[in-house]
């Protein structure tokens, strides 16, 4: 199979930043080096700026941060890419929600385009605190969990604006290491600016939960909600959330977690389904991934049709897998 039709996926466990990740990044970095450069060097902080940037907002992440730069090779243009501060542009799908009976679960579908995608979930503990999350940026986290019961995930908000901030999976990073609680990723998220517009869903072992839409550039909405897709309150991109079915998505989940005795399994089962599950890959766009998070028990569930692979603080086995992504494919495959 072509890289477009199927993922190579990789379950690592790595304590601290090591030869693990520097294999990661010698595969990866001519790729990263292109979207670095998309706009021109120019178009990039430079390297005391991206530094001044970090140490204001996320000092304790300074001696990771340096760490990878000098497994990178120490380069100039690695370490200003790393700290992705005001990084190149970059959008992505997903659906989120929340389910909240006895053991709250938040299930997310992760849309993106297959050949950019890392597939790499990694169980760490960068700072003292195990976190299992999936990589993005290389040290980024799309959404993950942490040994105190704190979960997040993100996904696009809809918004063409880009302003003066991070990488949002930077600042997920920032949040699974060094937050136990949701008041304390609030704090964090409102806190430290965001480059574009995303909408971040928590939920802790309590269960409490909110989304938060982050703005281009700092400032953030918190929202009592249980669902998140891409838009935040009215589409600001309309063309983009006709694109997405954002408003169908949305509705789809709104009505699925209003069901009166709704099950885990039925909202589980729904993620890997029409309208939420998106299976088109020659378009460069579909669900890479599903994953339900149980921030109570530490757990995961990794998720595609046919398929399941689940890990935990107490029990992450590295592997490896292979998982089609063919048009049409609902059965899915592990070869």
């Amino acid at each position: 199979m072509d890289r477009k039709s199927s993922l190579h996926l990789e379950w690592r466990s790595e304590d601290l930043p090591g030869e693990a990740w520097r294999e990661q990044f010698d595969w990866s970095w001519e790729s990263y080096r292109g979207w670095f450069l998309r706009e021109g060097d120019k178009a990039r902080p430079s390297l005391n700026r991206a530094r001044r940037a970090l140490r204001l907002t996320m000092p304790e992440l300074i001696p990771v941060w340096e760490r990878l730069v000098e497994l990178s090779g120490g380069g100039d243009m690695a370490a200003r890419m790393l700290s992705l501060y005001r990084p190149t542009p970059f959008l992505a799908g997903c659906s989120q929600a929340v389910f909240p009976g006895s053991n709250p679960v938040l299930f997310r579908n992760y849309d993106y385009d297959p050949t950019k995608f890392e597939g790499v979930f990694l169980h760490s503990a960068w700072h003292g605190t195990q976190v299992i999350a999936t990589s993005d940026c290389l040290w980024g986290v799309l959404d993950g969990v942490n040994e105190h019961g704190l979960s997040v995930a993100l996904s696009f908000g809809g918004r063409r604006e880009i302003g003066s901030g991070f990488g949002i999976p930077l600042i997920l990073r920032y949040v699974l290491e060094f937050c136990t609680t949701l008041k304390e990723a609030v704090e964090v998220l409102k806190r430290v600016p965001s480059h574009m517009a995303y909408n971040v869903s928590v939920l802790d072992s309590t269960g409490a939960h909110v989304v938060v839409w982050m703005k281009p550039g700092g400032g953030a909405e918190i929202v009592d909600a249980a669902v998140a897709t891409n838009h935040q309150g009215r589409p600001g991109w309309s063309a983009y959330a006709r694109a997405t079915a954002s408003l169908e998505r949305e509705r789809f989940l709104l009505d699925q977690v209003a069901v009166p005795g709704l099950t885990r399994e039925r909202l589980e089962s729904s993620f890997l389904e029409a309208p939420l599950y998106m299976s088109r890959p020659e378009k460069g766009f579909c669900t890479l991934y599903t994953a339900g998070y149980e921030p109570a028990t530490g757990s995961v569930d990794y998720l595609w049709p046919g398929i399941r692979v689940r890990q935990s603080m107490d029990s992450f086995t590295p592997m490896t897998r292979q998982i089609s992504l063919a048009s049409g494919h609902r059965n899915g495959a592990a070869l």
